[in-house]
């Protein structure tokens, strides 16, 4: 059996375990899935390999590559480029062009693959100040722009395949793989350098807790694969013969997993929040028992504890729940969802527990992409989940948690450094050991906890330290509250800026028959709105100590998002964007 050291050697190893798997990747076209096999990918591959070693592709060269969804062509792209020694930049197509320009610049990219016209047009905006980019390939035919099929058929002289060969048995575990440029919430982006080891032990050390049934199950991918979650997710999946398709589009997901029927997903927590509201919106447009039984069943999840912990009589009413109820909420995710795996960010715990009582547990995990990405997991079997951790660390991988509370983590997973900051790596490596920047604590039996981000604690006037993450998780529960964003470094009081779940409020005003107007400024002006959110921060500010709870707060008109802003591709509060942008709303709340 092949040996896996390089990411490269995942297809390989999947075609010689699992044979060749039909749909080992799958991709829709023209509202057709469109299947790859296992022996077609490396096919593929190779002639990439092949094609970029004619046009002069040498070992450490950087191949950007800027993808709006997930798709076969990429996964091709970046074996076909690890082969040849070089090594892949994935950006985030969403990013302003100035980003594009640094990050491209920064890594001094010589090709750049994008994927459509959007892509394409940001792209052209700045190519001229790339002196490095020598040419650019889209995925899509897009008139005017070279096409990687191109490659496909440069590659076709199988002459060069010895020479692709050589190449692979240059390229050594311990050499860099890919650079990936951190969003991060300040400052310009830094550049991640991970090595095939760093990916493949995180890999392999990972697998053992994904209750995978090889050669058997089915994935549906729709988060970023140019994050490093879902890529080392991705090469999961391949040493586990999955079969990987690849979701639309964020807004096509419910369709694609009714299409696909995936036994996985990976998801982000605020995703997994608008699945369970949607659900509960349907609950409550229900009448009579049906109805009543619907939120019997949802306050038994909530209070849902693994392994038979609650007892006998508990257990009996959960499996009368999940025959009467839950099984229905299985069936609107395609029917055959066992597993959900979680990153990015803190799962609020009611959601763990009503998706295990519902047989579709959130797997949540926790790491960075300096740690690529993963430091721990849950896992259901052998007494491995504990709702509100994130696990347990991962097989050799070290934890210990510092004297000011920060997680500390060694191990091969560790980065090589930020590209072409030595300086910065070593304030964030001391002993070889990677400072996180997230505070936490293991319980009694080694189960990891994050409380919040170093950097995003601070102090009130009155000396009194504030961890906003726990405090904007917690008021996140209400249905109301789309985002919210704790304030008051240096003030008297915490204070918060509430971006309100307009499409709820507008249910639940036209329940109540409320008024609210036509515009989302209206809706945040409206007393009866104002009063209602001031209740649900009443209620959740209960479980605070009186300097955490929030004193005063202020509704934003308009969305949170990437486009916008305010949030980091991977979801994360661009804190220092919104404290800037909501100054007039920071002084009605301090002055």
């Amino acid at each position: 059996m092949i040996n896996i050291t390089r990411l490269f050697d995942f297809p390989y190893y999947q075609q010689e375990k699992y044979t060749s798997i039909p749909d080992a990747l799958v991709t829709k076209q023209n509202g057709e899935w469109i299947k790859t096999s296992t022996q077609e990918y490396i096919a593929n591959a190779n002639a990439i390999s092949r094609a970029l070693i004619q046009l002069g592709i040498q070992k450490n060269d950087k191949i950007a590559i800027i993808s709006t969804n997930n798709r076969t062509e990429w996964n091709t792209m970046d074996i076909g480029v690890l082969q040849t020694g070089a090594q892949t930049v994935p950006i985030y197509p969403t990013i302003a062009e100035d980003d594009y320009e640094y990050i491209l610049n920064h890594s001094e990219s010589i090709y750049c693959f994008v994927s459509d016209t959007e892509v394409l047009r940001k792209l052209r905006l700045i190519q001229k100040n790339v002196p490095t980019l020598k040419g650019v390939y889209s995925f899509n035919e897009i008139e005017g722009c070279a096409n990687w099929k191109e490659l496909l058929v440069l590659g076709q002289d199988t002459s060069l395949q010895d020479t692709v060969e050589q190449r692979k048995n240059d390229v050594k575990t311990e050499d860099l793989a890919t650079i990936i440029y951190t969003s991060g919430t300040t400052g310009r982006p830094k550049g991640v350098m991970l090595s095939h080891q760093n990916i493949v032990s995180n890999v392999l050390d990972s697998a053992k807790r994904i209750p995978f049934e090889a050669g058997k199950s089915r994935a549906l991918s729709f988060l970023p694969i140019c994050h490093i979650f879902e890529r080392m997710i991705l090469y999961l999946y391949q040493y586990y013969g999955v079969s990987i398709y690849f979701g639309e589009s964020i807004e096509r997901i419910s369709d694609n997993i009714k299409e696909v029927q995936p036994t996985v997903i990976t998801a982000v927590p605020r995703l997994l929040e608008k699945v369970y509201d949607k659900i509960y919106a349907k609950g409550t447009e229900l009448t009579g028992i049906k109805k009543k039984l619907f939120f019997w069943a949802i306050d038994l999840g909530l209070v849902y504890e693994p392994y038979g912990k609650n007892g006998f009589w508990y257990e009996f009413q959960l499996k009368i729940a999940r025959k009467l109820i839950f099984s229905k909420w299985k069936e609107g995710l395609g029917g055959k969802l066992d597993l959900m795996v979680s990153g990015s960010a803190a799962l609020q715990p009611r959601l763990a527990r009503i998706f295990a009582a519902a047989e579709i547990p959130v797997m949540e995990g926790y790491g960075l992409t300096e740690t690529s990405p993963v430091i721990s997991v849950n896992d259901l079997r052998n007494k491995g989940f504990r709702v509100g951790t994130v696990g347990k660390v991962i097989d050799n991988v070290s934890v210990v948690i510092a004297e000011d509370g920060e997680i500390l983590c060694k191990g091969p997973n560790v980065m090589m450094g930020y590209y072409k900051d030595p300086q910065l790596t070593s304030e964030v490596i001391t002993d070889n050991y990677f400072h996180t920047g997230d505070i936490g604590e293991f319980d009694k039996d080694g189960f990891l906890k994050i409380t919040d981000r170093k950097k995003e604690m601070f102090k009130t006037s009155g000396g009194k330290y504030i961890a906003p993450q726990l405090i904007e998780n917690t008021m996140k529960q209400s249905r109301f509250i789309e985002q919210i964003m704790v304030i008051g470094d240096g003030q008297k009081m915490p204070g918060a800026f509430i971006q309100p779940s307009f499409d709820f409020i507008k249910e639940w005003a036209l329940i109540h028959k409320i008024e609210l107007g036509n515009s989302n400024e209206a809706i945040v002006a409206n007393e009866k709105v104002i009063e209602r959110i001031q209740q649900e921060v009443d209620t959740l500010n209960e479980k605070f100590g009186n300097w955490e709870k929030i004193k005063r707060f202020e509704l934003t008109p308009n969305i949170w998002s990437i486009e916008g802003g305010e949030l980091t591709p991977t979801l994360k509060l661009k804190r220092k964007i919104v404290l800037q942008k909501y100054a007039d709303l920071f002084n009605k709340i301090y002055n």
